[in-house]
């Protein structure tokens, strides 16, 4: 009896020729219903092909699917360069993208349990509210009326706005957006309702409500083409409308930070930051209202609502109760309902993604993670994991983008990308089990069977840096020493306290100390490596002086750009109700600049040749100390083998931080405090990471990570473990010492962790 080799074919999703990014005509055959993870070195093409091809292509297909009305409004895909992409199901990705949304979105309402609450309450509060919509404070008939639902307000400190002895003409407003010039400014200067020149404590009483509160009518502004109607607005209507309704965390970073110098900010004084009126505040259950339930701890929560037994509720609280024990089991028990989703970590926001299609009752799906263990501590990986069996075992194709060893140890199937990043990776290294991949001699397999145990010796401490007192969010009054002059691990569960103590009371008593956090690096295509860290303008002054041309000539930004791409070096078709079709610009061949930028060199070299060099060749073509010095942080990350002009959104996650390590390692300073560093990093590239932190220490630094990886805690000098749990349950040290004392500390889940880490791998004595 033969096999039937369609059967079998629908057992595989099949690339073929995949050419997409790095990838160098990738083939494979994915089993379908089984957990594949992918591994190798940052940048060696593993996005590529689960986010790039595969996810790319099921989301495009999937888009097809509807009529061109809605596809229309559907984000557009275009088709990935592979020639083969079969047998694919839909998908649905868990990436670690920060959680859209503003000040009215919360765990609660991303996880819909908070409208689960809303029906509880409507049904068995004392006295009821009415329907479940009067205890939404998204919605104008749950909200309290002075704060609009967002439980503080924000109001404009005129007296910080406006330098009343100053004209308009002056520059009176003092905000960015409202500059002299500015289109906003316009309004107001160049309106013709007041005099510009006119101090505003000279203004009468009616021009100054009509420059702050008027509206309903059409004012002339001079534009670029013409003189253009535009509707008139004053200055604190808005100012309201544009930067404060929506919330301050909805707003980005170097805005907020405008807006905040000058307004008022603080709890409502109506609903005492509850966000809801007073007839939802006073249905109670068991004494309690829904704003109080909103703000227990998820695990706190679980056990509230395990005493509620009435009959008629029975339904609702049992879905409740099964959507709070989903978000536990992913170790988020920490976290409370009305937690604002814009506050939420990149592993946090992933984790709670995974938690809504965990309850699905879908099957045959395919699920992609992206580094699922990111921000986990070891303890809550195994947790982790048993959520990506579950996923499988209902029938679902799971595939993991992944670092961990403990994740790697589940896998039906192992994909290792490489041999190297970048150029020299975009191959299939190895393909299949578990115990192949140990004795592949991959980077991957080599790390595999060379697990790092506890280095031989410590640094001893040149003195200490104190934090006292540390009484914020969830710390406990710490007060701990800071050694100098080793290298600190600062350990414990996710939400033990780790990064408050670090990252906000440490620094903040100690503000000379330079923080490489987790903020992402601003990505698109047109910035790269060269621009990121400074060196492109160096070169552009270079390549002036050498030709005598203007500096702006050689950006593509600015004067060099292509006409006809301007400077993207693609033409992006838009076909409306069909996919964009991206194809290169026929004008520069992809070039990106125009032929009179081109025209001029540097030593025989164009530009564009710099921008195609490697961080390593362009080290060795210039001899600018400046540039030689910035080059050579890059080499030092591990990213020596990208090339200057490469687009930072092309670049892998785990690119994207050692490029934002390598910026700030440029400033100078004793104090450096990283806040998992390790984030999106091979095994290998963890090494490398661990000697740049042994030359910081050695050349007489201070080094303060904040860690889960626990190849990272071993090669340490000294520990400062927090917990024992998340949230209510942690803030307080539960051990100090050297990693070696570290494995007989009670009552620590590092220590249970690293005990076990270095059992269950057999480490090598590798330093």
């Amino acid at each position: 009896m033969t096999a039937d080799p369609e059967a079998d074919r629908d057992d595989y999703m099949v690339l073929g020729d995949a050419r997409q990014n790095n990838l160098k005509g990738v083939n494979l055959r994915i089993p379908k219903r089984k957990l594949t993870v992918f591994t190798g070195m940052s940048g060696s093409g593993k996005s590529s092909v689960v986010f790039g091809t595969i996810a790319v292509e099921s989301q495009r297909q999937l888009n097809e699917t509807f009529p061109a009305f809605i596809r229309n409004r559907l984000p557009k895909y275009e088709r990935p360069a592979a020639e083969v992409m079969e047998n694919l199901s839909t998908a649905i990705v868990v990436d670690q993208r920060p959680v859209g949304g503003n000040a009215r979105s919360t765990v609660g309402t991303m996880t819909e349990i908070h409208p689960m609450l809303r029906v509880l309450f409507s049904r068995h509060g004392t006295p009821s509210a009415g329907p479940s919509h009067m205890y939404s404070f998204n919605d104008p008939r749950g909200m309290c009326a002075e704060c609009e639902g967002l439980g503080s307000t924000v109001r404009l400190d005129l007296d910080r706005l406006l330098d009343e002895d100053k004209s308009l003409n002056e520059g009176a407003i003092g905000f960015p957006a409202f500059a002299v010039g500015t289109f906003q400014w316009q309004l107001y200067g160049e309106s013709g309702l007041f005099d510009p020149d006119l101090p505003l404590r000279e203004f009468s009483a009616k021009d100054r409500e009509l420059l702050l509160h008027g509206s309903g009518f059409k004012v002339d502004r001079a534009g670029r083409n013409g003189v253009y109607k535009n509707e008139y607005e004053g200055i604190v209507t808005r100012f309201t409308r544009r930067y404060l309704k929506s919330g301050l965390n909805s707003l980005k970073a170097g805005e907020r930070a405008a807006v905040e110098r000058v307004v008022i900010q603080g709890p409502c004084a109506v609903c005492g930051g509850a966000r809801l009126n007073k007839a939802a505040l006073d249905s109670r259950i068991d004494g309690e209202n829904i704003a109080d339930h909103a703000a227990l701890e998820v695990s706190d929560l679980i056990g509230r609502l395990d005493r509620i037994d009435a009959p008629s509720v029975k339904p609702v609280v049992d879905a409740a109760l099964a959507a709070l024990r989903r978000v536990e089991a992913v170790g988020l028990g920490y976290l409370s309902l009305d937690r604002q989703t814009t506050t939420l970590s990149g592993g946090e926001a992933q984790r709670l993604k995974m938690v809504r299609h965990l309850g699905s009752s879908l099957t045959g799906l395919t699920y992609i993670f992206d580094e699922p263990s990111v921000g986990l501590h070891p303890r809550d990986v195994r947790r982790m994991n048993e959520i990506l069996l579950a996923l499988r075992d209902k029938g679902n194709t799971v595939l993991v983008v992944e670092h961990d060893r403990d994740v790697i140890e589940i896998a039906d199937h192992v994909v290792d990308m490489g041999p190297g990043a970048g150029s020299d990776g975009g191959e299939v290294i190895y393909e299949g089990g578990l115990a192949g991949l140990r004795a592949s001699g991959t980077p991957t397999g080599r790390s595999l069977m060379t697990v790092p145990g506890l280095k031989p010796a410590v640094r001893t401490r040149t003195g200490a840096l104190t934090v006292r007192d540390a009484a914020l969010h969830n710390l406990r009054d710490v007060t701990v020493d800071i050694p100098t002059g080793v290298l600190t691990a600062v350990t414990g569960v996710a939400g033990s306290g780790k990064s408050t103590l670090v990252s906000k009371v440490f620094t903040a008593q100690y503000p000379q100390a330079v923080v490489v956090d987790q903020s992402s690096v601003g990505v698109s295509m047109r910035s790269n490596p060269a621009t990121y860290t400074d060196v492109m303008d160096t070169v552009r002054r270079l390549i002036a002086r050498a030709s005598g041309a203007d500096p702006g000539l050689f950006s593509f930004n600015s004067a060099g750009a292509c006409p006809e791409c301007q400077g993207k070096g693609v033409i992006e078709t838009d076909l409306a109700f069909m996919e964009p079709v991206t194809t290169v610009c026929e004008r520069c061949e992809g070039r990106r600049f125009n032929d009179e930028a081109l025209a001029h060199t540097l030593n025989g070299r164009t530009v564009v040749d710099v921008l195609a060099m490697t961080a390593d060749e362009a080290a060795r073509f210039f001899t600018d100390p400046g540039i030689r010095r910035k080059l050579a942080l890059l080499t030092e990350v591990g990213l020596g083998y990208l090339t200057l002009g490469q687009p930072l959104s092309t670049l892998s996650g785990g690119e994207r931080q050692r490029l934002k390590l390598a910026h700030r390692l440029k400033e100078t300073g004793s104090v450096y405090v990283f806040d998992e560093p390790s984030t999106g990093l091979h095994m290998e590239d963890v090494k490398r990471l661990l000697t740049l932190f042994d030359r910081l220490v050695d050349g007489g630094n201070t080094v303060v990570v904040i860690e889960h990886d626990l190849d990272v805690v071993k090669h340490a000098d000294w520990v400062i473990d927090l917990g024992p749990e998340a949230g209510r349950g942690g803030g307080r040290v539960v051990f100090e010492g050297t990693p070696a004392q570290l494995l007989h500390a009670d009552g620590s889940h590092t220590a249970r962790s690293l005990a076990e880490d270095l059992t269950h791998y057999a480490p090598s004595t590798t330093p």
